[in-house]
């Protein structure tokens, strides 16, 4: 039986072989998945990751969304309380600066407070994904203590590369599910 700790170690090596182009690549083909769902497509508030590293390049789908006439919604992390802040942003060049880990997120003066029950749809970071929608993060629970906050109908999206699949994620009870899986390859329905 695998451990999280031994399975996220496993997951960020192989990730860590992606080249640039390959990253690129492949975050474009998801860009483009994102944005044929239909949830997507009927959701008006939509909260973002921002990636660092070798994440899924979700930076470059936030404009894109503000263009479909989107609200966007980016986290800003609280790290004192292991929670986060949602703030709308309207413009990444001018809301952004690095925080925690130094992943992008919004400066103090373009803080724009939203609550959970405002958001339709949301594009959820992780380590590792099986196919049932189990979800392996970082181990900050900053994910696992927001969940529980938003409404039991909006979709969790998860945007990861094949690289990032594994057969099972070990689960505690708090865990949540992802709904939608999307990589550079195929869009995962885990609800069915």
């Amino acid at each position: 039986m695998i451990n999280k700790k031994n399975l996220r170690q496993e997951v960020l090596q192989r990730r860590e072989l992606l080249t640039a182009k390959e990253i690129e690549v492949f975050s474009n083909s998801i860009m483009k998945k994102l944005f044929s769902l239909t949830e997507y497509q009927s959701a008006q508030t939509i909260m973002f990751f921002l990636n660092f590293g070798k994440e899924v390049m979700t930076l470059k789908m936030v404009p894109q969304a503000l263009s479909h006439g989107k609200r966007v919604i980016v986290p800003k992390t609280v790290p004192k309380e292991r929670r986060m802040i949602l703030s709308e942003i309207f413009d990444i060049e001018k809301d952004l600066a690095p925080g925690l880990w130094q992943i992008p997120e919004p400066k103090a003066d373009s803080l724009r407070p939203v609550a959970p029950q405002d958001i339709d749809f949301v594009v959820v970071p992780g380590v590792a994904f099986d196919l049932s929608g189990n979800r392996l993060g970082y181990g900050g629970g900053y994910y696992d203590r927001f969940f529980p906050q938003l409404r039991p109908d909006v979709p969790l999206v998860a945007l990861t590369f094949e690289v990032q699949l594994v057969d099972y994620v070990p689960v505690d009870s708090w865990d949540r599910q992802v709904d939608i899986i999307i990589t550079e390859k195929r869009i995962i329905d885990c609800r069915e």
